[in-house]
């Protein structure tokens, strides 16, 4: 059974800043999630007002290998976490589940936020799928630091907002539910350049959903979501850290940032984090019992 990390040592390295007159966090974590194809990386771009992430144009679209970004996002450090095709049926069960390894080491201690990427379209079994398999890797419990986001947002009638397209749709509607009611709405293409308080402008909806992610941690008391991965790997990461700041030469803080930083590192603490991991995955399905509880 992995050990705990301290919950108090967790909320001492959080930093806030006054935002728009609330206090909000100074960094935040986020994570996206969806199947290939629905413009994660895309939304991930908008929301860091950058081009950092690669867009797939081929034939094969969508995010090669789990990458993560940080920006200066409305006076905060924003990093966004954005896997690889964690919901492509053409890719096996031990393939998902290196990616979902690798994403659990970009966001440890663990995800402020959760944002679920659709795209204004008939909600299918793949949309189902999506649901599933958040369920299955990281139980419903995650949906309390969740956002629903669609993409495309063309596609909806001129006036009409998200909340009414998906109105007489129960399985859209539950997820929302699910969310808190937190759902907003983005167009990668066509509303780059639209007023800023337009509701088809991303700067709009950007702003939003910001607003949303603050609120929400706000209400989950400053915590990120976990569970026993996360402590395990957030529990292996400490352990680095410590034998690092041990090791001769009195390094400070910052060149203790720099040597983790380190291509090398970077090698071998991923290999140490999937042998600490690997056997975990298993027994998560295996019994279908959540092993996840908010930090608090």
């Amino acid at each position: 059974m992995a050990s705990s990390v301290s919950h108090a040592s967790l909320h001492k390295r959080q930093m806030y800043n006054i935002i728009d007159g609330h206090n909000c966090l100074s960094e935040m974590r986020i994570v996206m999630l969806g199947k290939t194809g629905v413009g994660k990386s895309s939304v991930a771009n908008t929301i860091l007002g950058e081009d950092v992430f690669k867009i797939g144009h081929t034939v094969y679209p969508g995010t090669s290998e789990c990458r993560s970004e940080t920006r200066r996002v409305d006076g905060r450090d924003v990093t966004l976490i954005d896997p690889p095709g964690l919901f492509d049926t053409g890719r096996s069960e031990e393939k998902l589940e290196a990616e979902i390894v690798k994403c659990i080491t970009e966001c440890s201690p663990g995800p402020h936020a959760f944002i679920i990427v659709f795209k204004v379209e008939p909600f299918t079994v793949q949309e189902q799928e999506v649901i599933n398999k958040i369920i299955e890797y990281f139980s419903e419990e995650a949906f309390k630091y969740a956002t629903v986001l669609f993409t495309h947002g063309n596609q909806l009638d001129e006036g009409e907002t998200i909340e009414e397209y998906f109105h007489n749709n129960h399985l859209v509607s539950d997820l929302v539910e699910k969310c808190g009611g937190r759902c907003h709405v983005i167009d990668n293409k066509y509303w780059k350049n639209n007023q800023p308080d337009d509701y088809r402008s991303n700067q709009f909806q950007v702003k939003q959903l910001m607003k949303t992610i603050d609120h929400m941690i706000q209400a989950n008391k400053g915590s990120c979501f976990t569970n026993e991965m996360l402590q395990a790997v957030e529990k292996l990461r400490q352990e680095e850290e410590e034998k690092i700041r041990q090791s001769p030469g009195n390094k400070t803080e910052e060149e203790i940032r720099e040597e983790k930083k380190s291509k090398e590192f970077q090698q071998q603490e991923q290999l140490e984090y999937q042998e600490v991991l690997k056997d975990r995955m298993p027994l998560r399905k295996q019994t279908h019992q959540p092993l996840i509880g908010p930090d608090s």
